[in-house]
């Protein structure tokens, strides 16, 4: 008896776990060695440039999350994808509840002035590339064949790519 594969991305982890610890990093790095660099921002303008940001991520994100339900199909790629959105926001990013996730992380780095969520976005954001992003444009690719690879050929991976 052979197994089958599960109707599911294969990823490394949940993603909001990769942006939970992430922040819980940075605040312990913070705490223990502040770098300060943020903090010399005026906080006006700071705080002005964090919610713009925390703002355009949480919209970007429920817009992706709205289309989503819609569909019918399932948010967590721990789940089966049971359908393919590539309409509303999908039209121009492949991947708006990732986008809007690192808007947000920023957003929340201006804010409260933490340096060290800046530096650690780049790792969490390679960690969420290479382990959950390819892994779910694999699944994708095998459940919706010749109609993902148009899209994939058409739309941004992450609405940035010029």
């Amino acid at each position: 008896m052979s197994k089958s594969l599960p109707d599911r991305p294969n990823v490394i982890v949940f993603p909001p776990i990769i942006l939970a610890t992430t922040l819980v990093l940075a605040c312990m790095l913070h705490w223990l060695w502040p770098l300060g660099a943020l903090a010399n921002m005026g906080q006006g303008t700071r705080i002005a440039i964090g919610c713009a940001l925390t703002f355009a991520g949480i919209s970007l994100a429920a817009a992706g999350r709205r289309k989503l339900t819609r569909l019918g199909t399932n948010v967590s790629p721990l789940r089966p994808t049971t359908a393919l959105a590539t309409d509303g926001v999908y039209k121009w990013t492949r991947n708006p509840l990732y986008s809007g996730g690192f808007f947000v992380m920023l957003g929340i780095a201006f804010i409260f002035a933490l340096d060290w969520l800046m530096l650690l976005m780049v790792p969490a954001l390679l960690v969420l590339h290479f382990g959950v992003v390819q892994r779910e444009e694999q699944y994708l690719e095998l459940k919706f064949g010749d109609r993902y690879r148009q899209y994939k050929a058409s739309v941004p991976r992450y609405g940035l790519e010029v």
